[in-house]
């Protein structure tokens, strides 16, 4: 691993043409002269129309896209500080931390045969244990590609996304069982070999991990990733070779497949997602949830409209029409909805019951009612039978406004939320991954005595620096960019003194983390990516998703019907 991160595999800027005023330009020349770094020329590619879902047509013209110029993203400028263009243009002097955090940033960078495949998770040379620490995680490379997406350099994100999908093609086993064909891996480590001088990929899809869980979200992040590397770029060679194809059909296969449920939401195991301990978010917890409904809204956009391509066009189109009426009907939660839960009644029997779920107005905790403020909302953790988790998840909410499954009038209230509970769900650390810490009794039983998990602590309401880059886009999104300004002046204040922590313990967020490693690599990307979207808004049309009328799907007669 040391030896494919040394200096001799340096990250190389493109070279692009300049459209900018005089005054800029000037702006420029003295920037370089005060920094002696090489100028660097700038082009502004055209902007992207997102498609609309409406346009969709199950039975008529199906296309991914309208042309390869839609594709290309905003504000594709790169200035000499490794940062966005706008940085250059507003301040001479950008924070130190975002120089420091690029070289961190390239530390980490894996090679396979002399190309950039990913990012090590963590390198934390004080730490005794490596544990899994020297991998390159699905979900914790998103940041680190968003961020060299937005520095003009896609090959590191194209070599993982072509590596994972290699890797997907793997069998994959745990003991005697056989995992499904479209199961992502969690992680892969690259080993060199110096003797025979040859480097081999080892893959892990739940086997090593604690629980033994498959990575549910993986298969949903690569997909997005691969959406937003095709934005970025104006690349659709990538998304429409038959390899991506088949890989986006194996993943949409896994979960479109038809079974028992009820619900069109995934039922999930605990360990399937960022919180990859028990944590009690069993059943339908909202992160898979609204990952799921993002990363079928990606694949829409990218799905070749061929005879398979049309059938999975159409088994999307349903399915998010319920997903998202599913989920802005019964998982929404603000003071009236609280209010109407807490006068249910139980034991509804016929399609008239109001309380579809059978949620006993008794199991509401008491903490709610003091939390919810009567301006503001946010999508529950989960929802089942008999069961309401009310607990808030950062990471769920975030992506509900990013791929718009929330409505304008839903991300909006998140939004009041965090501005009107800005203490418990901020603290002076951004930003909480789960709100409030599961503690006593309750702790014991959910998650089963775990010594990682106690109270304010990693998963079980810790606070978690990456969370910052999908806050920002969606402060971004929804005109509220000085919440963003906010959070992160917060981190600027600690988190390059400590030493890029993982996570933050504390109701407060206060303290480093008793289990925290030093240098998490997505830590310190989304402090990047937060930066530079922040510096240029356009950005945000990489991972976001505006809001659509998605075209109900034909309704069609039964075989019994009778005329």
């Amino acid at each position: 691993m040391v030896n494919g991160m040394d200096g001799a595999h340096e990250m190389v800027l493109c070279k692009v043409e300049p459209q900018c005023s005089i005054a800029e330009a000037d702006d420029f020349e003295r920037l370089s002269r005060l920094l002696d770094r090489p100028r660097v020329k700038i082009e502004r590619k055209l902007s992207f129309d997102e498609r609309s879902l409406s346009e969709l047509s199950v039975t008529g013209n199906l296309r991914p896209v309208d042309s390869y110029d839609s594709m290309c993203s905003p504000g594709a400028g790169r200035s000499v500080l490794d940062t966005p263009v706008s940085l250059a243009r507003s301040s001479f002097e950008p924070h130190p931390m975002v120089g420091e955090a690029w070289d961190a940033l390239r530390r980490s960078i894996v090679f396979f045969r002399g190309q950039p495949v990913g990012t090590i998770a963590a390198i934390d040379h004080a730490s005794e244990e490596v544990l899994n620490y020297d991998q390159v995680f699905v979900r914790d490379f998103v940041p680190s590609a968003m961020a060299f997406l937005m520095n003009g350099e896609p090959d590191i994100v194209k070599n993982f996304l072509l590596k994972t999908l290699h890797l997907q093609s793997w069998e994959k086993r745990i003991d005697r069982f056989k995992l499904g064909e479209g199961v992502m891996p969690a992680s892969f480590k690259v080993n060199h070999d110096p003797v025979r001088k040859t480097d081999t990929l080892v893959a892990d899809f739940g086997e090593s991990t604690i629980g033994r869980v498959a990575p549910v979200d993986s298969g949903f992040w690569w997909i997005i990733l691969l959406r937003a590397y095709t934005k970025s770029t104006g690349d659709l060679s990538l998304a429409e070779t038959p390899e991506c194809q088949k890989g986006m059909k194996l993943i949409l296969s896994l979960c479109l497949s038809e079974g028992f449920d009820t619900f069109p939401t995934l039922l999930c195991a605990d360990g399937c997602s960022m919180i990859d301990r028990r944590m009690g978010v069993y059943g339908y917890p909202i992160e898979i949830q609204a990952l799921f409904f993002m990363a079928l809204r990606c694949a829409l956009a990218m799905l070749k409209p061929d005879v398979e391509g049309k059938e999975f066009m159409e088994r999307i189109l349903t399915r998010l029409n319920a997903l998202g009426y599913h989920m802005r009907s019964y998982f929404w939660l603000d003071f009236q909805q609280l209010n109407d839960i807490y006068c249910y009644k139980t034991e509804e029997y016929s399609h008239t019951a109001v309380n579809k779920f059978n949620v006993i107005p008794d199991s509401i905790p008491d903490w709610i009612f003091d939390f919810m403020p009567t301006r503001g909302g946010y999508f529950v953790g989960n929802v089942s039978p008999a069961k309401m988790d009310f607990r808030w998840f950062a990471l769920g909410n975030c992506i509900a406004i990013l791929s718009s499954l929330a409505t304008p009038e839903q991300s909006v209230a998140i939004m009041d939320l965090i501005e009107e509970r800005w203490e418990e769900l901020v603290g002076v650390m951004p930003l909480k991954i789960s709100y409030p810490a599961l503690e006593g009794d309750e702790w014991s039983i959910v998650t089963g005595c775990d010594p990682k998990n106690t109270r304010w602590s990693y998963h079980n309401g810790g606070s978690w620096p990456v969370l910052l880059w999908l806050l920002t886009a969606a402060c971004i999104k929804t005109g509220r960019p000085q919440i963003a300004r906010r959070a992160i002046e917060l981190a600027e204040s600690r988190l390059w003194k400590d030493g890029w922590p993982e996570y933050y313990d504390g109701k407060l967020g206060r303290y480093i983390g008793k289990q925290a490693r030093k240098f998490q690599t997505w830590s310190i990307a989304g402090y990047l990516v937060s930066k530079m979207m922040l510096e240029d808004p356009s950005h945000l049309g990489m991972i976001s998703l505006e809001e659509d009328k998605v075209k109900k799907p034909p309704i069609r007669r039964s075989a019994s019907w009778t005329a």
